[in-house]
């Protein structure tokens, strides 16, 4: 039976200053300690000395246990108060005026280890410290707790496990009708809640599957069915909150062709965001009705160029999808009747984002079409997701069977994730249809 579950927060006060560690320096998270994942807070101190020096850190465990730490040092002003959203760092993980900096440049104390928070219900908890820099070096003076959820009040948790369909689904609280997405999250295999939860609480109907790796799915897979991601479609649709006749698909990465290939091939599919993927269907073979649509697009793992880090570059792995023997590879782009947003990173070292976001743009207007926009991000790596976690410089990559690079520099590629989590939902909110008397019909 599917397991349902209305998350509520923990009804406990929690004001918005930290436990004190001296009895004169305050801590403060404000609006208050205990808030939403992809939500800023605001740092403050007081009680210090006039112009003192300290450091404030941050550190946070992830679900594999990685440790992830930041550090920044600040000079108070003449009243002894800091706040972040004024003062620059003068030196640690990163420098000068950054609101959320303490949360974005945390590393981890492993090399080449990506943040893991994939499970809604499990928040990301952030503990902050203020450390004296002068009298007793290092010296807690005062700390607190920011506790960031994934799950917002009243969103309804469900696990699916329907027909062939391995995915969980994310309503929101009201009547409705919302628009509904699925966000193929796919990569690595398994499920990830994080993105799906956070959009559910921001009025969508959201559904995130799995293609492999998870519960009874195969570990590993040779082969793509279209017709799998077809039946998520069809369920989604049929959902009783759900507002229209459309659905929109979210992905990254490998997942983004196959959202392409689902909005070319398949019926229903409104609007698409692409992020940092290709236009080519990579790796696996895409089936459709028991017959092969498209071939792989396969990479040359001697393209890979070894780095000081030890992390590999990329970029230049996959073949090139315009060569004459790989044509086939191709996406049909031209024959989604959807929205499409291309979103390319211009630091992406896992491949070229934005040579693929041109190839299809000029695809799409040799047909006559201009059913899409295209954002570009300077300095952006290749996993743009929701604002104010880690940055990832590099991670292991089961294709190259080692770390690889992602690309980008934290503070450009954190300050592309605000940017783009507020257009994925404007532009999901103008392109998909939202009727209450298809609310109706299905009840």
């Amino acid at each position: 039976m599917p397991f349902a579950l209305k998350h509520k927060r923990r009804k406990r006060k929690r004001n918005a200053v930290g436990h004190k560690m001296s009895s004169q320096v305050r801590l403060r998270l404000l609006p208050r300690a205990r808030c939403m994942f992809d939500e800023p807070v605001q740092v403050k101190v007081a009680g210090l000395r006039s112009r003192q020096m300290v450091t404030l850190r941050a550190r946070s465990t992830d679900e594999k246990g990685v440790v992830f730490s930041s550090s920044a040092t600040f000079r108070a002003d003449g009243s002894g108060q800091i706040d972040l959203e004024r003062d620059p760092s003068l030196g640690g993980t990163y420098t000068g005026v950054e609101p959320m900096g303490l949360l974005w440049s945390m590393r981890p104390d492993t090399l080449h280890k990506r943040f893991q928070r994939t499970k809604s219900l499990n928040p990301h908890m952030v503990k902050i410290s203020v450390h004296d820099q002068e009298k007793e070096e290092g010296r807690i003076l005062a700390e607190a707790t920011n506790e960031r959820l994934l799950i917002g009040d009243g969103v309804i948790r469900r696990t699916v496990r329907e027909g062939n369909i391995r995915g969980v689904l994310f309503t929101p609280p009201g009547e409705g009708p919302f628009p509904a997405v699925l966000d193929l999250y796919t990569s690595g295999g398994g499920l990830s809640e994080k993105r799906a939860s956070l959009l559910a609480r921001r009025g969508f109907v959201v559904l995130t599957v799995a293609l492999y790796g998870n519960s009874d799915m195969s570990r590993n897979i040779r082969e793509i069915h279209l017709d799998y991601l077809e039946e998520a479609l069809e369920f989604l649709k049929k959902q009783y909150k759900v507002g229209g006749k459309g659905v929109g698909v979210i992905s990254i990465s490998k997942s983004g062709d196959l959202a392409l290939s689902m909005a070319s091939y398949l019926q229903g599919v409104e609007a698409v965001v692409w992020i940092n993927g290709c236009s080519a269907n990579t790796l696996l073979p895409l089936y459709y009705q028991k017959s092969q649509i498209l071939p792989p697009l396969m990479v040359d793992l001697s393209k890979l160029i070894p780095t000081e880090s030890e992390a590999f570059n990329g970029k230049k792995v996959m073949n090139d999808p315009l060569a004459e023997e790989n044509e086939a590879t191709l996406i049909p782009v031209e024959r989604a009747e959807g929205r499409l947003l291309f979103v390319a990173s211009e630091d992406d070292l896992n491949w070229d984002s934005t040579a693929y976001v041109d190839m299809m743009v000029e695809r799409l207007q040799r047909h006559g079409k201009d059913n899409f926009e295209t954002v570009c991000y300077p300095g952006a790596g290749h996993y743009l997701e929701p604002p104010y976690g880690p940055y990832c410089p590099s991670s292991f990559h089961a294709v190259a069977g080692g770390p690889v690079l992602w690309g980008g520099e934290a503070r450009s590629h954190a300050a592309a994730e605000v940017h783009l989590w507020k257009k994925i939902q404007e532009f999901f909110r103008a392109h998909l249809s939202c009727d209450a008397t298809q609310t109706k019909a299905k009840l």
